[in-house]
């Protein structure tokens, strides 16, 4: 369950710029369910009882496998905050990151294919 402060804004975000479909929202309860494809998400106003700062309560990122993570990059790259380009890492990934609405960082990325090879990274 991850928090939002702007439920309406985080159904757009993930409807419009992402392609995911509401599967249901309960403005009541502060709470929507959300899904692409192998992917569900659900979201919720911040617990009243539990400290919140409006930051992303998350030590961590979201990864998504994608094999479209090239269309997807071309897609979003001009849409979204980067986290990082697209590029082919030396862990056996070609990915790229953005930050949603509320701050969370979501990686997307595919195994690099035999004939792909790693970028050459600054150290």
């Amino acid at each position: 369950m991850l928090w939002s402060n702007d439920l309406a804004a985080t159904i757009l975000f993930y409807g419009q710029t992402l392609g995911f479909t509401l599967d249901e929202y309960n403005e009541t309860w502060g709470w929507c369910h959300l899904h692409k494809d192998d992917v569900a998400l659900m979201f919720a106003r911040p617990n009243e009882h539990e400290p919140y700062n409006g930051k992303p309560v998350c030590t961590g990122s979201f990864y998504i496998y994608t094999d479209e993570v090239d269309a997807l990059w071309e897609k979003l790259k001009t849409q979204c905050t980067i986290g990082y380009a697209i590029g082919n890492f030396p862990h056996n990934m070609r990915e790229f990151a953005i930050y949603d609405n509320n701050g969370y960082m979501l990686q997307f990325g595919r195994e690099l294919a035999e004939n792909e090879a790693v970028d050459e990274w600054e150290e």
